[in-house]
């Protein structure tokens, strides 16, 4: 009997179409890493931003536009970040990087956002021309800002709650630590 016959090669010259579930671009998104109430936030604030910066961008002339120009770079900024975070959150990149690291940049990102969207649309409301486009741009505006600050308190009130349930465990150890080893 010779090793030909016995032995056959282990990987395959011509493998077929690829088999599961999961192919193409399908397979490199993960939207389970956030839990579905966070992944809607996030979706909801990519949409509003994008809406926010096209209503803007139809605009076509503006008295006082200083705030009209700060709303174009807060909505535009927003919508980059809140993109490159869903990218971070779906993709594999998520696990080539430390995952508390990307939920404090999340956390930041997130607050920072928020707070300069909602002072972009005040200060958009304060200076705006009233035309349909603007009034448009500014409630998407102040709708993505809500949902950016929510989005911050939901991740506030998770992460006192991880660290609620640390403390017992650093109580414990320290009553150890402080016993006799004798006794």
């Amino acid at each position: 009997m010779e090793n030909g016959a016995v032995y056959s090669p282990t990987t395959e010259e011509h493998p077929g179409p690829a088999r599961g579930p999961r192919s193409g671009l399908v397979a490199c998104c993960f939207p389970g890493r956030l839990r579905w109430p966070r992944r809607t936030l996030k979706i909801l604030q990519l949409v509003l931003s994008l809406l926010a910066f096209i209503c803007e961008e139809v605009v076509s002339q503006c008295t006082l536009c200083g705030g009209l120009y700060f709303f174009e770079f807060v909505s535009c900024s927003a919508f980059l970040l809140s993109l490159l975070m869903l990218i971070v959150y779906f993709t594999p990149v998520y696990d080539r990087v430390d995952a508390n690291k990307v939920k404090s940049s999340d956390f930041y990102i997130t607050l920072g956002i928020g707070c300069v969207f909602l002072l972009a649309s005040i200060i958009f409301v304060s200076t705006h021309d009233k035309t349909s486009a603007e009034w448009a741009a500014i409630v998407f505006g102040f709708l993505a800002s809500f949902l950016f600050l929510s989005d911050f308190v939901i991740m506030f009130v998770e992460k006192r709650q991880e660290s609620q349930l640390r403390k017992p465990e650093a109580t414990i150890k320290a009553e150890a630590l402080t016993e006799p080893l004798n006794a």
